[in-house]
């Protein structure tokens, strides 16, 4: 499948209504989910990877290489220790430390995990999620009055209304209800955006929904390629129920969207119906594997907001490999006109498996080695020399 994309599309850009707000291009990503698991078991990785014990030195770690700009979660099944009462105390520790290292912190409230009495189906969840939000808005600008508060309500909702409602990897454990739960996280979407808003209207909404590309077995199969077509087009229906161009009486607008994010990483194309991936550096291409940037180009056409990579990473060897490609994807939109603010290496700490917290990924900047200690934090060398290129070839155009 070719990039059939304009290459050069200043001419189409519509007027931003916000500057960029971000303090660094490159960001780094703690993991931040307090899912239930496949298991049944809650698991909260940003105490697993130490990372709220060790936040001042992480950060530390960040700003040696040029990153002052990264995604934090609240946890909401940790604050929210009973209905509508809600305890901010490690929230407040993380944002003193953010301040106090010079990091600008943008937060998910719901990073896959809700309080045990919850679900996506219940029939209290947008009620408890649209109080969430207020709650931590009120709190936020008490703790950081001069700050701008750029929130994620729920990442990933098309990924967790699958997991949680198709696959039966979350809560609410279903099959083949991915739809209702889907529509349920966005109706709390939208209502807990414009709780938000009431707050403060200067609260920015950045999306991170996965960005993928789904592709036909046989490209010479006219059926086959409208399947995968339409397969393809349902990766947008949550951003296109927050703008309420489906499903309008959820209440979703245009103007609830201020920053499209959207999350990519190495298995993110694959054949519909199959599940098969689409190699992303193999020696001859397969033709029907398409760019980062036209992937990215056509989202951001689609909605014509600035966008950020806001989740990438590869496991493994691979991972300078990757970062190098994420670079030079990046630098081609910013060359294109395409407003690219930013990109998120997503773990920039490594993390284990939800399922399995025996499993490192090793997908982060610096990994981790249980073996050696859960405080270990070992640079990974080649990742690090594959950003300071990649942050010198976006930096030639970004400033």
């Amino acid at each position: 499948m070719t990039d059939l994309l304009p290459k050069d599309i200043s001419a189409f850009l519509p007027p931003h209504n916000i500057q960029n707000p971000f303090k660094s291009f490159w960001m780094g990503g703690f993991e931040c989910t307090d899912q239930l698991n496949i298991h049944g078991d809650r698991v909260d990785l940003s105490t697993v990877t130490r990372h709220l014990e060790l936040i001042e030195q992480d950060y530390e770690r960040i700003k040696s290489i040029g990153i002052t700009t990264v995604r934090e979660g609240i946890r909401w099944s940790m604050v929210e220790y009973k209905p509508y009462c809600y305890d901010f105390s490690s929230v407040r520790s993380m944002i003193l430390s953010g301040q106090q290292s010079g990091i600008q912190q943008l937060w998910d409230i719901c990073h896959f995990g809700y309080p045990d009495d919850l679900s996506p189906l219940h029939p209290h969840f947008t009620a408890r999620f649209t109080a969430l939000c207020k709650a931590f808005g009120e709190f936020f600008y008490r703790v950081s009055p001069f700050e701008t508060l750029i929130v994620t309500p729920i990442n990933e909702v098309s990924f967790i209304s699958w997991l949680g409602g198709d696959v039966a990897g979350t809560s609410p454990y279903c099959r083949n209800n991915g739809w209702d739960v889907k529509y349920a996280l966005m109706r709390a979407y939208i209502a807990g955006i414009k709780a938000l808003k009431e707050v403060n209207p200067d609260v920015r909404i950045m999306t991170t929904e996965p960005l993928v590309n789904m592709v036909p077995a046989n490209l010479e199969d006219y059926d086959e390629k409208n399947r995968a077509l339409v397969a393809h087009e349902l990766q947008y229906q949550s951003v296109d129920m927050l703008c309420g161009r489906i499903c309008p009486e959820l209440g979703g607008s245009e103007d609830l969207l201020d920053i499209l994010g959207f999350n990519y990483y190495y298995n993110n194309q694959w054949v519909a119906g199959t599940f098969d991936f689409l190699g992303w550096n193999d020696p001859v291409p397969d033709p029907r594997w398409r760019s980062l940037s036209s992937l990215l180009k056509e989202a951001y056409l689609r909605y014509k907001r600035p966008v950020v990579l806001s989740e990438t990473s590869h496991p493994g060897s691979d991972r300078p490999l990757w970062i190098k490609m994420v670079g030079e994807e990046s630098f081609k939109l910013i060359r294109d006109n395409i407003p690219l603010w930013g990109v998120c290496l997503y773990p920039i700490i490594d993390r284990p498996d939800w399922d399995n917290l025996d499993n490192w990924h090793s997908s982060g900047l610096w990994d981790m080695n249980p073996e050696k200690g859960l405080h270990s934090r070992i640079l990974h060398q080649p990742s690090a020399d594959a950003l300071l290129l990649s942050q010198k070839l976006v930096g030639t155009h970004i400033g």
